[in-house]
């Protein structure tokens, strides 16, 4: 059986504030990739995050693009 494709996005960058989500130069973002899951996701999160964990600014996020790609059915992925 076929796993269902769950895109989900790493990207990352320093940001303006450490208690923030916003980003101080978003020509300065790191697109890491594009995973078909999550836990996939989340291995290429922390390898970024590890790289760069003497920066107390930069931060790398997971999005769910499946969520925002189809957002009626939200967490919901049959039919």
């Amino acid at each position: 059986m076929t796993e269902t494709q769950l895109l989900h996005l790493v990207l990352g960058g320093e940001l303006r504030d450490v208690g923030g989500t916003e980003f101080s130069d978003l020509d300065g973002v790191h697109f890491v990739g594009a995973y078909p899951n999550y836990a996939a996701a989340y291995d290429a999160w922390k390898g970024a995050a590890q790289r760069t964990v003497d920066n107390a600014k930069m931060r790398y996020f997971i999005l769910h693009a499946h969520r925002l790609m189809d957002p009626a059915h939200g967490a919901d992925h049959h039919g």
